[in-house]
């Protein structure tokens, strides 16, 4: 193991003399927060490969690094103009707020500023580039927790400031919604559903800074209803689930489980819209555990016998309500003519998305309505620096948001919908504010017309559709 005791780019102008290639190990998810790495001379390892090991400005014009601490990752990462990630680092604080049941956002800042420069030397070093190569430094800065936030803008505009070079504000639902354009050749417009523990939206991205709201939570996200039942499960005292999140812990023992010993209350039935609701499916949820733990006798902290159905009934409920929304969207835009009638993409990012059964739905969903269902490697869909980095490539390129001048730049905890110029994906949304509203509202009057003049109708048919499990798939 190498030592990474070096201040500041030091580390960098070693590994380039030394001729050093670093490869880094990162521990099985859920097995630890540090990141690990070994290292091999530059000769080995173009032996190995057969090609050069680090890139010069000639055959990449434009490079960017990235850098993300909106939550509990401190991630940085190196992508070039073409996609190509130079080098990536990524510490993450899974294991220490697990110990404590919840991020603790003073905590969250204390390992964000142990752990930044460690983490940002380590994504240039093994990229092989120096920082006056670079074309530009992309920052999140909102929304996620200020205390989080004001740690990575403190560092990235000491880097700006100290090499000179230009920086791009990045909105960090705009870098997740532009993820998949990294690994495919998806095109705009395109239909984006952001599902994380913060967050969960629907819009078309009709550019790199150019969307149109559809519909959001009305009050938590799906990540977080998953958190809080994992939790009142106690599943941090399972055996299989006290490495993993809430979410993983839930998802790994729903497949254990029967959804059809629980029924949950499907939010927003009749809602005619395309707003989302997890809050009330919580709650309920809540009960049944809190039911089940009286029932047996249990108290704080132990698992009831039937925690797998519960967790597969969570799991199965949180899915139908993401599948009825986003067909609901779907429907509006083929109908609108906001998508293409060929290619269309439905690009599905953020945490939540990694989970591989809200995947199967929504691959279901994208067949029967002819869409291509997009969605980003696991590791692309949680927080990282690889999409700080491509989504300031993509601002680049289209010379958005690009500042030559740092002064002013703040942090933001939660998105206001008055923007100040180059800070994220808010500024053209404000701009169309009252056009979505007005769409909305057709759609809303649509649908509440043909709601009414067929309700004993739509009534028996999905009654009988659902006995046949024809309207809602078995997922």
């Amino acid at each position: 193991m190498a030592s990474l005791g070096m201040s500041g780019f030091s580390l960098f102008r070693t590994c380039v003399q030394n001729r050093v290639k670093f490869v880094w190990w990162f521990p099985a998810h859920g097995k630890g927060d540090r990141c690990f790495l070994k290292y091999r001379s530059r000769k080995s390892h173009m032996a190995a490969l057969g090609k050069p090991s680090y890139h010069s400005k000639q055959s990449s014009p434009k490079l960017v690094l990235g850098i993300e601490t909106s939550c509990d990752d401190t991630g940085a990462a190196v992508v070039d103009e073409t996609g190509k990630i130079l080098g990536e680092a990524l510490h993450s604080q899974m294991e220490v707020h697990l110990k404590t049941g919840g991020i603790i956002p003073p905590i969250a800042q204390r390992l964000h500023r142990e752990n930044i420069e460690h983490v940002v030397n380590m994504a240039m070093c093994a990229s092989g580039v120096s920082p006056h190569e670079l074309s530009a430094i992309a920052t999140t800065v909102k929304p996620g927790l200020s205390l989080s936030l004001g740690i990575g803008l403190e560092y990235s505009l000491k880097l700006v400031d100290q090499y000179k070079k230009p920086f791009i504000p990045i909105h960090h639902m705009e870098a997740h919604a532009l993820t998949a354009r990294l690994t495919e050749p998806v095109q705009f417009p395109f239909l984006v559903l952001l599902i994380s523990g913060g967050h969960c939206l629907l819009a078309i991205a009709r550019g790199v800074s150019d969307f149109l709201l559809l519909g959001q939570s009305l009050d938590e996200a799906p990540g977080e209803t998953f958190d809080k039942v994992a939790r009142h499960l106690s599943l941090r005292n399972h055996a299989e689930c006290s490495a993993m999140s809430g979410g993983q812990a839930l998802e790994h023992l729903a497949q254990q489980g029967e959804r059809q010993k629980f029924t949950l209350t499907l939010p927003l039935a009749r809602s005619p819209d395309c707003n989302f609701s997890f809050a009330g499916l919580r709650s309920h949820a809540d009960r049944i555990i809190a039911q089940k733990m009286e029932e047996e006798g249990l108290k704080e902290g132990q698992i009831v016998s039937c925690a797998a159905d519960i967790a597969a009934a969570v799991q199965y409920t949180v899915a139908l309500h993401i599948f009825k929304r986003t067909h609901r969207a779907i429907l509006f835009c083929q109908r609108e003519g906001f998508l293409p009638q060929r290619d269309a993409f439905l690009v599905v990012s953020g945490g939540v998305a990694s989970n591989q059964y809200i995947r199967k739905v929504l691959q279901i969903l994208s067949e029967a309505t002819g869409l291509t269902l997009c969605c980003p490697p696991p590791r692309l869909c949680t927080d990282n620096g690889i999409m700080i980095a491509w989504n300031g490539i993509e601002r680049l390129r289209a010379q958005l948001g690009v500042l030559h001048s740092t002064e002013g730049i703040r942090y933001e905890s939660k998105v206001h919908q008055q923007t100040s110029k180059g800070e994220g994906m808010t500024v053209r949304k404000t701009r169309r504010v009252y056009k979505v509203q007005r769409q909305v509202a057709r759609s809303r009057l649509y649908f509440q017309k043909r709601r009414k003049a067929k309700a004993k109708a739509t009534d028996q048919k999905e009654e009988g559709c659902r006995s046949k499990d024809q309207t809602w798939p078995e997922f």
